[in-house]
C-alpha cells in the first residue's frame, strides 16, 4: 500500500495539525514503511501461538482492598485553588 501526501494531509486535517511540505513527505514515507512492515507481519505463521497480553508471565497485579483511615478534610482541601466551606469551589460551567 502506498501512502500519499494527500493521505497525510487528510490525517493531518482530521488531527488539526499543520505540517510543512517537508514534514508531509517525511510522514508519507514513514507511514508507508510502517504499513509495509505490517504486511510482512501478516505473512508470519502464527498457528498454535497463544495470544498474550503481557510479554512476561504475570499473575493478577491487583492488590487486596484494604480499608484505611481517611486523610481528613483539611488535608484533602489543602491544595485546593478555591474552596467553599468544606467543598472544592469550581467555576460554573452550565448556564
Amino acid at each position: 500500500m502506498k501512502i500519499t501526501v494527500a493521505d497525510v494531509e487528510h490525517v493531518a486535517r482530521l488531527a488539526r495539525l499543520e505540517l510543512a511540505p517537508a514534514e508531509k513527505e517525511q510522514f508519507a514515507s514513514q507511514m508507508d514503511a510502517i504499513l509495509d512492515y505490517v504486511e510482512k507481519l501478516k505473512g508470519l505463521n502464527t498457528d498454535g501461538i497463544v495470544p498474550t497480553s503481557h510479554a512476561v508471565p504475570m499473575e493478577n497485579a491487583f492488590r487486596e482492598d484494604v480499608v484505611d483511615p481517611s486523610i481528613g478534610l483539611e488535608k484533602a482541601l489543602a491544595n485546593a485553588p478555591d474552596r467553599a466551606g468544606t467543598f472544592f469551589a469550581v467555576p460554573k460551567v452550565i448556564e
